[in-house]
């Protein structure tokens, strides 16, 4: 039987999904981490000397976060255990860390894996810190998240953070070779259909192989195009958690591209995030704080315009409102920029903190009381309209305060049509103080 049909583990390894089957059996066959695997890559480097820190491996699913793990155990020579934070409580931790023990009493060092560290709770990664620091075990953690957020300090500072690439098209490409060898068959696409198999996976390397798995399994008489790939495969999901580093990274990309004016890269971000089934009155709130921000007095219209696009959007919905989100982007990418009010609502702030309550010249505090008026609250008090220009000139600040500026406009927009109205009233006061 084993003569017809292959030998038991051929059997074995046949009905292992393809991603494991094709998992790197050393270092020098990861791809797309050559910052860390190539001649000058850190792990090299570890490996060479045969010495390995607490690791944090930190990059987007699909990129060899657990091979990387195993493979560094069997290159050290270190016993592997694993542990998964979204299936393992308290009771798991327990037993790996006395395994771990028995096994160091026995002189073999234990590489602990946990994958989706980022999931344990404060507490939880707190527990890891003894068994850490006194060597029973080398921590390889493994997360999607900014360990910067979502993991302990203390954590963090007994272990070096890792950080992984989405694989790019050339390392998906390396394992579209491979599992077209191991499958001992090229795969029935059109070039085209081909190059767009690569960018249906956005980097991950798993999802790839999954989709290859499905398309080798399927009998396609003739190398199928773009339109039928797309019909038969699904495109892979954006990674995008609405309240993760997904989410912070295009924000920010965002905003940024706002700031800069580069108007279609604004449009790719917003595009991107729409896509992922942002909320978009959630942009649309950014997009009004960018008009103030950024734009501000430069051209008043900025706001306007957004708010528009919110009501717009508060009164069509989804999809046909987005067009009115695309409009504002548009308005606020290309309209003049100046932070002229946020750097003024900054200063204004920082004074009024740092002066505490002094109080406003008498002369412009309102008298109601008999009292009020008898303390001078309000007396000679300078009534604007009734003066040739219909400005006084008087002096609004507190007494053992100097006069401050706070708002200074930008030669930009709508606000040098400001810095004139703020030259002709200081040409005022100035005629009027000599």
């Amino acid at each position: 039987m084993a003569d017809l049909f292959g030998t038991n583990e051929d059997i074995k390894a046949a009905k292992q999904p393809l991603a494991e089957r094709l998992r790197p059996q050393s270092l020098a066959q990861v791809v797309g981490q050559d910052h860390l695997t190539g001649p000058d890559g850190s792990i090299t480097r570890m490996v060479a000397v045969h010495k390995l820190a607490s690791l944090i491996l930190w990059g987007p699913p699909g990129t060899g976060k657990t091979t990387l793990a195993r493979l560094l155990a069997e290159a050290v020579g270190l016993r592997f255990a694993s542990l998964s934070a979204v299936f393992s409580g308290v009771a798991d931790l327990k037993k790996v860390f006395e395994e771990a023990k028995i096994a160091a009493s026995n002189g073999k060092q234990t590489l602990l894996f946990v994958d989706e560290i980022h999931r344990f709770n404060r507490a939880q990664q707190d527990g890891f810190l003894p068994y850490v620091e006194n060597g029973t075990v080398i921590l390889v953690g493994a997360t999607t998240e900014n360990p910067s957020f979502a993991l302990n300090a203390a954590l963090l500072s007994r272990a070096q953070v890792l950080v992984l690439n989405r694989l790019n098209e050339s390392a998906l490409a390396v394992l579209l070779d491979r599992a077209e060898r191991d499958a001992n068959k090229s795969l029935p696409l059109q070039a085209d259909a081909r190059e767009a198999l690569l960018n249906f996976a956005d980097g991950d390397g798993r999802f790839l192989l999954n989709q290859v798995e499905t398309l080798l399994s399927l009998e396609i008489k003739s190398p199928l195009d773009i339109s039928s790939l797309a019909t038969l495969l699904h495109r892979r999901l954006p990674v995008y958690d609405k309240d993760r580093d997904g989410h912070y990274n295009l924000i920010s990309a965002f905003h940024k591209s706002l700031r800069g004016s580069d108007v279609n890269a604004s449009l790719y971000y917003l595009a991107r995030m729409l896509v992922a089934g942002e909320q978009p009155l959630y942009l649309l709130r950014r997009m009004v704080r960018f008009a103030s921000e950024d734009i501000g007095l430069a051209d008043p219209q900025a706001l306007l315009q957004t708010l528009a696009a919110k009501d717009a959007f508060d009164f069509l919905g989804s999809p046909e409102g987005e067009l009115a989100v695309v409009q504002a982007c548009i308005y606020l990418a290309t309209a003049p920029k100046s932070n002229a009010a946020y750097k003024a609502e900054n200063a204004a702030k920082t004074l009024a903190r740092n002066t505490g309550s002094l109080t406003p010249p008498k002369s412009i505090l309102n008298a109601p009381t008999k009292l009020m008026k008898q303390l001078d609250y309000g007396k000679d008090y300078a009534y604007d309209h009734n003066t040739t220009d219909g400005f006084s000139g008087a002096d609004y600040w507190p007494e053992e305060m100097n006069a401050q500026i706070f708002y200074e406009p930008v030669e930009r927009g709508f606000e040098r049509e400001i810095i004139k109205r703020l030259d002709y009233w200081a040409g005022l006061k100035n005629n009027k103080d000599e």
